[in-house]
């Protein structure tokens, strides 16, 4: 056993005490303070700013060895003989001056203790040579909510992304494995071609490997080795190279792979239901006491997940979404009563629809999943487009895929089906609103003669080669990715946060999903573009989520939120954050 006082006296000068425990208990990360120790801590730190406006790093400290734990679990040993915590981890939160919370990623030495470092070879990397900073300081942190009052608190961080003096993996260690999951989005061969190009021309690993079909490609398919000269021209193509798929996570097979290969890095680029087994895989290889660094790159077309500025891809799918735009456009105006129908894609949120009405100005309705419609009756749809056909002799109307499903459902009376990644199989508005559109004015009340279009752009948006913006985006988070897998970090995904990259805990982009706020600035301008109505009545608004803002979320709606997107909790349907404008 082990006495000494804490290094937690410098930071909390009013608490002397003295802590003891074993030496395997430090190393492990297992020791863990009293609760009642902690709250009084907390409550302390919120009452004193006598403290250090130094950044804690979590391997600089003892108070940064354990934050606030809540249950780890038991200990056993694993197939090399590591002990490590049985069960899920727990996040690691630390506690700044002025409401400062730092909500970190896992690292190696959190579970594998006395692990040797190296010198990063960046530093002698002759394209480095004109940096006059190689590395990011250890204890940069990039800030969550960057619109704050003057009496807030500072909030929630991320641990900054970016290389680090001191490395893990020796670059002849190294053997990585890509795996791309789910549907199909612009940039993913990039992001493949970088984390290659990157291993290889900045770290000088040789031994990549790329997993086909998804991840029962861990198992059930083959591998292909990836160089820079394999993958040279990769970032021209749509699709992913690798191949993919929907479901097959079989965790146990999975680790089972990667230990059997010798995998030690292992880069899983997916949506948040990918990002979901990549924490269980991550979980799993921290059981076994593996030195494996798992890493997700978040991936959607929709632009729908949580915390990132946003995801790759999506300027691209709102470029390609112009061209069926002025399809339509085309078409509806070179005929008498035209009407343009696009279908876009965005099964819960409506980015790309708003996005794209919003850049293209030929748009004169936008319908996406957020803002309820209805169709008959005075201020409704029909009412609408009658009013739009009379004025112009045209109209483009441009439908989010997952808008108005409840009012299909309920008149085709159809059941819920999900696909093999959980997705709610959704039913074809696009050609659903066309019908219903053509009846309404072929009918013997109306009477009124309509030619419509109905275009539907979804896979051709998709399967696109990434544009300059993406491509560049790319590059970054697969660059960012690599660092953080050489420094040792483990168990997160990366991605910006108010323009600045950092890694971010996994539970942070699965447990919630980014939604266009239909009371927001930027929904505003997209009705005050188009000239539509928003089809809400009072009802509609007070029992929408906003209903249950408290005071304090509610100042932030009153801001400008140019991204128009909350985080909505998949267990909650109150709003959990706002985006502020970048």
């Amino acid at each position: 056993m082990c006495s000494f006082r804490c290094c937690m006296c410098n930071y909390f000068p009013s608490y002397e005490f003295e802590l003891s425990f074993s030496i395997s208990e430090l190393c492990m990360g297992s020791l863990s303070y009293p609760s009642s120790f902690t709250q009084k801590i907390c409550a302390e730190s919120k009452q004193s700013q006598k403290t250090s406006n130094h950044i804690f790093d979590l391997r600089s400290s003892l108070s940064s060895v354990k934050a606030i734990p809540r249950n780890i679990g038991e200990l056993r040993s694993s197939d090399k003989g590591v002990m490590a915590p049985e069960g899920k981890s727990e996040p690691k939160l630390v506690f700044g001056e002025a409401g400062y919370v730092l909500e970190d990623v896992p690292h190696f030495v959190d579970y594998i203790p006395s692990l040797p470092t190296y010198p990063n070879p960046l530093q002698d990397n002759p394209a480095y040579s004109v940096v006059k900073q190689y590395f990011v300081n250890e204890g940069d942190t990039v800030a969550q909510k960057i619109v704050v009052h003057k009496s807030s608190p500072r909030g929630t961080h991320f641990r900054r992304a970016g290389p680090r003096q001191r490395v893990y993996f020796e670059s002849d260690e190294v053997h990585a494995c890509i795996v791309t999951c789910g549907g199909l989005c612009p940039g993913l061969n990039t992001v493949i071609r970088e984390i290659v190009c990157g291993l290889s021309h900045m770290y000088g690993v040789t031994k990549i490997l790329g997993i086909e079909g998804g991840y029962k490609g861990f198992y059930a398919r083959n591998t292909i080795p990836l160089t820079p000269k394999s993958v040279n021209d990769v970032h021209k193509r749509g699709g992913t190279i690798l191949g993919t798929s929907r479901g097959g996570h079989n965790t146990s097979k999975i680790v089972d792979s990667i230990q059997d290969r010798g995998i030690n890095q292992v880069y899983i680029i997916g949506g948040d239901g990918t990002q979901k087994g990549a924490s269980v895989i991550f979980e799993e290889i921290r059981r076994r006491g593996l030195k494996v660094a798992v890493v997700g790159i978040p991936k959607t077309i929709d632009n729908d997940i949580a915390v990132i500025d946003k995801s790759f891809g999506f300027d691209t799918a709102v470029e390609e979404a112009q061209r069926a735009i002025n399809a339509a456009h085309v078409e509806a105006e070179s005929i008498e009563n035209g009407i343009g129908v696009v279908k876009l894609m965005g099964r819960y949120s409506g980015f790309i629809a708003m996005h794209a009405t919003l850049a293209s100005r030929d748009v004169d309705c936008c319908l996406i999943p957020e803002s309820p419609f209805y169709l008959e009756g005075k201020g409704g749809l029909f009412d609408f487009v009658e009013k739009r056909l009379k004025e112009n002799g045209h109209m483009v109307l441009v439908v989010a895929e997952g808008a108005g499903q409840e009012n299909i459902a309920e008149s085709m009376r159809s059941m819920d089906l999900e696909d093999a990644s959980g997705n709610k199989l959704l039913l074809d508005v696009g050609l659903w609103l066309s019908q219903k559109i053509k009846d309404h004015f072929s009918s013997k009340k109306k009477k009124m003669t309509i030619n419509l279009k109905y275009i539907d752009p979804t896979y051709m948006i998709r399967a696109v080669p990434s544009n300059a913006s993406d491509n560049v985006y790319c590059t970054l988070l697969a660059h960012s990715a690599i660092h953080g897998a050489m420094a040792g970090y483990t168990g997160f995904t990366v991605g910006p946060v108010n323009g600045r990259h950092a890694y971010i805990p996994f539970y942070r982009v699965t447990e919630t999903q980014n939604k266009v706020v239909i009371s927001d600035r930027m929904w505003a301008r997209l009705l005050s573009s188009t000239n539509q109505p928003s089809f809400l009545c009072q009802n509609d608004l007070d029992g929408g989520a906003e209903k249950d803002l408290t005071a304090s979320e509610s100042e932030y709606l009153e801001g400008e939120n140019c991204n128009g997107h909350y985080v909505q909790s998949a267990s909650d349907d109150g709003v959990k954050s706002i985006q502020g404008e970048n």
